[in-house]
């Protein structure tokens, strides 16, 4: 089994399907003459279905120089859906969309998860991932804000009559920000606050709050597929945003298991070769 090979697999095939999700909500946001956006947004929408297909059509076997062309290919394509959701943010900003449905944080947002994507592929093909100490603090920096937009994000588009789910909603939200804010001290004091007790009371923290996170939207997500709360969420975005709750966690176990040395033997954090 080649690492670097699964490591990129892994990757592509998760956001992959993350992007091409974003091309639809950014679509179902824009207004009904926003013709050349919404182009735009289904032609990203097949850019990454055929990404995300070919990915799965690779395994664990398939010749690293392959799938080092594939980073480069994928790499692109993240760019460019960067772009395209900056420029987004930009009219929008500017209000020159008046009466649109995308918020200006969800467009943000997207666009970091882009650049956290088109990030990684440059760093697996580079062979240069973050020190453990490192990612533990920057990972976390960066989910916290992902989490804590979700939370944002649900409370608004709950309708206003919601009253109790609207207040869970605020409440995560606000332990998010805490959380965050925490991580990002911690990442100042960098590298003194970079010892094992730390990190793993840091890890072991965040857990508890993104399990709670966690079967929140599961449950949101199972009351707007049967229709039992009043909202205008797509059933597809509850699902997405349980999702990057659920790839969350998998990243806090890995860095748990780093620190507690229970790595599998044949898995290094660093090595790519």
């Amino acid at each position: 089994m080649n690492e670097f090979v699964t490591r990129s697999l892994d990757e592509i095939r998760f956001w992959s399907r993350i992007m091409k999700e974003h091309s639809l909500f950014l679509k179902l946001g824009f207004r009904c003459d926003d013709t050349q956006l919404i182009q735009e947004a289904n032609g990203y929408y097949s850019v990454f279905e055929q990404i995300e297909t070919k990915a799965h059509q690779y395994n664990a076997n398939t010749d690293p120089q392959t799938i080092r062309a594939f980073n480069v290919e994928v790499y692109n394509a993240a760019v460019h859906i960067y772009v395209f959701k900056r420029k987004v943010l930009g009219l929008i900003i500017s209000c020159k969309l008046p009466g649109g449905n995308n918020f200006p944080l969800l467009v943000d947002h997207t666009s970091r998860e882009a650049n956290y994507f088109r990030n990684r592929l440059a760093e697996l093909n580079n062979g240069q991932l973050e020190p453990l100490h490192d990612a533990i603090i920057d990972e976390n920096v960066f989910f916290l804000k992902i989490m804590a937009d979700h939370a944002k994000f649900i409370g608004h588009l709950l309708d206003p009559s919601e009253r109790k789910l609207v207040e869970q909603a605020r409440d995560f939200s606000n332990d998010f920000d805490t959380l965050l804010w925490q991580a990002q001290d911690l990442s100042s004091m960098r590298p003194q606050s970079q010892t094992q007790p730390l990190l793993t009371q840091f890890l072991d923290q965040n857990r508890v709050s993104v399990v709670s996170l966690r079967d929140f939207k599961k449950t949101a997500r199972d009351l707007i597929e049967a229709c039992r709360i009043k909202s205008i969420i797509h059933p597809l975005l509850a699902d997405h945003v349980y999702r990057e709750a659920e790839r969350f966690l998998e990243i806090i176990d890995m860095f748990e298991n780093h620190l507690k040395g229970n790595r599998p033997p044949d898995f290094d954090y660093n090595s790519l070769h």
